[in-house]
């Protein structure tokens, strides 16, 4: 089992297909497309996997066609839930607090990606981890009309887990896949735990530079060699006009 060696079992799709089987499957894909809590989940790798498994003929044996059809209603009913929470949540979203699992800098980064590709993003974000979650909700934060989300929920749904299911199993056609299956295995994952890390070093960088930026200065203390308030020409009241215009207030 590659979870062993490389991370955290929830972040292997071997694992999870061996320990959950279809209905791990269709639960995570759902739950990655428009549950808040489900961006962290490898929806990707899991669907690539799934894919050369049932080509391979391990774990998963079903006919393929069922398999990519199972996982486009799950994916395609995991964006309608988000855009209909977003739709009753409203703009109230934008200022819900940070938890555990849930950060103000992912609901933004679905934001932008929504201004950015406008409807087309809800295809687009299917490829697009942390996007994928939190995009179909800010269509629905936005108001996006329901009959035009559809249409795009429903082709993306199918590019992204029909096609990245087959793509899986194209592979698996190949004989040397077939005779390295551990090692695709170990590559799956890797590439799963690579964006996590990515996005817990930046967050953790960014953490520390805010803390850093918000420091308290305060203002150097006046002593020998260092000149105080009265000494200072650039202070109010302490330039040779201030105190002309003293002067002239006083002598009337």
């Amino acid at each position: 089992m590659t979870a062993l060696a490389l991370g955290p079992s929830w972040l292997d799709p071997d694992f999870l297909i061996q320990t959950f089987g279809l209905i791990g499957i269709l639960v995570i894909v759902f739950a990655e497309s428009g549950l808040l809590i489900g961006f962290f989940l490898p929806g990707d790798s899991l669907l690539f996997t799934a894919g050369l498994l049932v080509a391979t003929d391990q774990y998963l044996h079903y006919p393929l066609w069922l398999v990519c059809l199972l996982v486009v209603i799950s994916a395609v009913l995991g964006d309608q839930v988000g855009y209909l929470f977003g739709r009753k949540v409203g703009p109230a979203l934008f200022r819900r607090p940070d938890s555990r699992l849930f950060k103000q800098e992912n609901v933004e980064k679905g934001h932008e990606f929504f201004e950015k590709y406008g409807s087309k993003s809800i295809v687009l974000a299917r490829f697009v981890p942390i996007a994928r979650t939190f995009t179909p909700i800010i269509a629905g934060v936005s108001r996006m009309p329901y009959r035009s989300f559809v249409i795009f929920n429903v082709v993306g749904g199918v590019l992204w887990g029909a096609g990245v299911t087959l793509l899986g199993a194209m592979l698996g056609q190949i004989a040397w896949v077939r005779e390295n299956i551990e090692m695709m295995l170990v590559g799956i994952v890797l590439l799963s735990v690579t964006p996590i890390a990515v996005e817990l070093l930046r967050a953790r960088k960014n953490k520390s530079r805010g803390a850093s930026d918000a420091g308290p200065s305060a203002p150097p203390a006046a002593g020998p060699g260092r000149p105080d308030a009265a000494a200072d020409p650039g202070l109010p009241g302490n330039s040779p006009d201030d105190s002309g215009r003293r002067g002239r207030h006083a002598r009337r």
